[in-house]
């Protein structure tokens, strides 16, 4: 769902469901769904260093989710993707009937082939530890509607109703500024309940660094990210990383399609920035940008590291809607969402991932994702709008801090 005004300028990955193909292919993508046993919570362990294993903490203890859809501009968004999409993996049984009764054929199609299809599970879903133990939506007949999709999931009356009967928080916003995110994450963080904030974690600086304060002050361990940081390329860069073995990391170029339009560069322009911030890390000390048509680039800086590109409406990585180069001293990995040229698989790959990373988070308690990272990439945005505005000028990220 778009926020108003965007329709036209912004196209998101519900409105291309229907028009990019799903073909079928092996190697990375037989080994993930069919390996079984082997591919594990090990196997796909977090890109970070991980705790204790999370089984032995509790063992055979149902996690409950409380799961929260966020507004645009005080309107409901009756059939979030990132709710609806994102947290499926967290409840035993989804009722397709139902599904098809309320989503459009794209995310119908995206249940069935991907999300619910028992060969592309990873040995992990729907987790078998897990259970959405209510929805909450501003708008009762939205929340209605999710509760039908997910039978045996309660609508929250209240957000204190939802907290009360929670482990853990979930709050989804596909295409929303982030301002009511504070008041839907207060009272899970206020009961030091784990939470995953959607992007934009806040609409400004001020906003983000509100939300991570508290979550500090209440010792509620916090995850905000996109999508992007979860992709199997992404993975792969940051064990290349990781490993040594190419070098050091030179040069990031995160890009993303869809047309550029000033609004949207607030919310979809998180992607490629994260991105940028997940490979390169915090510590960014400037940002320019430019935009001409459908496209923006803006080139972020460090005072110790080499730049990164950050594309947003790059017409020609459509097809796959982002790409990403990660330029080593000896080697360049260049990656896209998809699996073996699987779109859509690869997109279930990173909705997984970014859900068993929270979900080890909850185990946990330790969060994954820097908060400094989780800030600047806020920070990031306002910095490039003002570059923007003032004809491309270097800003500096403390003069948006």
């Amino acid at each position: 769902m778009l926020a108003p005004g965007l329709e036209a300028a912004t196209p998101t990955l519900h409105h291309t469901l229907d028009a990019m193909s799903s073909s079928t292919s092996s190697t990375r993508r037989d080994f993930l769904c069919g390996a079984g046993a082997a591919v594990s919570g090990a196997a796909l362990a977090p890109a970070v260093a991980d705790a204790a294993e999370p089984a032995a903490l509790a063992p055979g203890k149902v996690w409950r989710i409380g799961v929260i859809s966020t507004s645009i501009g005080g309107r409901p968004q009756k059939t979030n993707g990132h709710t609806y999409h994102f947290a499926q993996g967290f409840h035993p049984t989804v009722d397709l009937k139902a599904i098809e009764k309320h989503l459009s054929k794209g995310p119908v199609d995206l249940f069935k082939s991907h999300f619910r299809n028992p060969k592309e599970d990873f040995a992990q879903l729907p987790f078998s530890d897990t259970r959405i133990s209510g929805y909450y939506d501003a708008d009762a007949a939205s929340a209605a509607m999710f509760a039908e999709c997910f039978p045996g999931v309660p609508v929250a009356r209240t957000l204190d109703e939802l907290v009360r009967n929670s482990d853990a928080i979930w709050v989804g916003d596909a295409s929303g500024r982030g301002e009511d995110h504070f008041e839907l994450c207060a009272p899970g963080l206020e009961k030091g309940l784990p939470t995953f904030c959607d992007k934009p974690i806040g609409g400004t600086v001020a906003e983000t660094r509100k939300i991570l304060e508290f979550a500090r002050k209440h010792k509620a361990p916090l995850m905000s990210s996109s999508l992007f940081r979860h992709q199997w390329g992404t993975e792969e860069a940051l064990r290349m990383k990781r490993s040594g073995e190419f070098g050091p990391l030179q040069y990031v170029i995160a890009s993303q399609a869809g047309g550029w339009s000033y609004q949207g560069w607030f919310i979809y322009g998180q992607h490629p920035t994260w991105m940028a911030m997940t490979l390169c890390g915090a510590g960014v000390e400037a940002v320019s940008m430019y935009a001409r048509e459908a496209t923006c680039h803006a080139l972020l800086t460090w005072p110790d590291r080499m730049p990164a590109e950050v594309w947003y409406g790059r017409p020609d990585v459509a097809p796959t809607y982002s790409h990403t180069s990660a330029h080593f001293a000896k080697k360049t990995h260049e990656w896209t969402p998809a699996i073996d040229g699987n779109y859509w698989f690869g997109h279930h790959y990173q909705i997984f991932r970014m859900a068993q990373v929270f979900l080890h988070m909850v185990k946990t308690r330790v969060e994954p994702v820097p908060h400094q990272e989780i800030l600047e990439v806020t920070a990031i945005l306002h910095a490039g709008a003002k570059s923007l505005n003032e004809r491309g000028r270097l800003v500096a990220l403390a003069e948006v801090m």
